[in-house]
């Protein structure tokens, strides 16, 4: 099939595709942080919102957009300064809203599922460190089948993706039992997510084009 790149293709890309899964990014400490103050399927939400921006990131590497994007010096830092801006929000949101369990409550602050759905789409779109993955790196721009192949590529990096960070919502969401007996350890929780956050919104600030 003339979509599916050749062996040696597909086993880089599955390499590739399982260290940055694994390697700690915005988009884990978003699926951890929302597990621990709003629940499992808060986590899953973000997750799959990250997950729909990495599909999104494929089709604009198909039609050409952020081939353009990393092009224009001027474009590329103003997705930095996005990016880096709406981590500084989630970073002032764990601060000022947290996970927020104490003995008063019995949970944080609710949000819907749509919202952690669009807050994982936010920041896997606004992190140029996922446009400089999704470059045509794996795929010969003149490739006739290039489209296909890119295609394929980003749903197998959802498929490959799935089941490294599903345990990590897994094993926040038995954490929170744990900081529910202890505010004091769950508000200290809430300003180291939001110091990786914030360091994260620095290097994301730091980002070349290639």
């Amino acid at each position: 099939m003339s979509f599916i790149p050749d062996t040696s293709t597909l086993i880089q890309f599955a390499i590739a595709t399982v260290i940055l899964a694994i390697t700690p990014g915005p988009d884990m400490t978003l699926f951890v942080s929302r597990t621990l103050s709003q629940g499992r399927a808060a986590g899953f939400a973000s997750m799959a919102g990250a997950l729909c921006g990495t599909l999104i990131h494929t089709t604009l590497v198909v039609v050409g957009v952020s081939a353009l994007i990393v092009a224009s010096p001027g474009a590329f830092l103003a997705l930095k300064v996005f990016g880096a801006g709406y981590l500084v929000f989630l970073a002032w949101q764990a601060i000022t809203r947290g996970s927020a369990f104490s003995p008063e409550k019995k949970s944080g602050p609710e949000i819907s599922l749509f919202r952690a759905w669009a807050a994982g789409l936010g920041v896997n779109l606004l992190n140029p460190k996922i446009i400089l993955f999704f470059m045509p790196q794996f795929v010969s721009a003149h490739d006739p089948n290039a489209p296909g192949k890119l295609f394929f590529l980003g749903a197998m990096f959802v498929v490959l993706s799935i089941p490294v960070t599903a345990p990590m919502v897994f094993a926040a969401e038995k954490f929170s039992t744990a900081m529910k007996a202890s505010p004091r350890v769950t508000r200290g929780v809430d300003y180291l997510f939001a110091g990786v956050f914030s360091a994260f919104a620095l290097k994301i600030l730091t980002a070349q084009a290639k």
